[in-house]
């Protein structure tokens, strides 16, 4: 199944790291202002998600045993209702450069920054994914989630999308 979703092996390295030290985390697809449209990083629950915000997946990253007995099962990564209008045919890859994140996501002090990098997605994987439509703020709340759709994790962004060369 095609996911909406994915974090690069270095990002999602990083990600287990600030789990260890923050415990559940979440991510919020910036749309722009302050941060640039960036992928912000907050332990969940830490950003209010809205009820027309979009659930574009769950990462399964950080799910050893040490972190399902801390209550941690994935990383959910949320945009507004408004940018995945404009995002929807395009498959977001979280990946992690050097440099200072924003000012407010966690990975700021550790000298690296997430970054969002897109592939747009197949006409087939268009016609998949329309099959499955995402889940609002609102229905993650009244409980609904996501179907499992495998490994979220690639060894790097070229292997998602594109990357380009200086």
């Amino acid at each position: 199944m095609t996911s909406r979703a994915l974090i690069t092996q270095a990002a999602a390295d990083l990600l287990t790291t600030l789990q260890e030290r923050h415990g559940a985390l979440m991510f919020h697809q910036s749309g722009g202002c302050c941060d640039g449209s960036s992928p912000m990083c907050y332990p969940d629950g830490d950003f209010i998600v809205g009820d027309r915000d979009i659930l574009l997946g769950i990462l399964d990253v950080g799910e050893a045993a040490d972190a399902r007995s801390k209550g941690i099962f994935g990383v959910p990564v949320w945009i507004s209702g408004p940018q995945f209008d404009a995002w929807k045919h395009t498959q977001l890859v979280i990946d992690v450069v050097p440099g200072r994140g924003g000012g407010f996501s966690l990975e700021a002090p550790e000298g690296k920054r997430f970054l969002s990098r897109g592939r747009a997605f197949t006409d087939a994987e268009l016609d998949e994914l329309a099959a499955c439509p995402p889940l609002t703020g609102a229905e993650y709340a009244a409980g609904k989630r996501p179907a499992d759709t495998g490994s979220h994790i690639v060894a790097e962004a070229s292997d998602a999308c594109p990357v380009p060369q200086r």
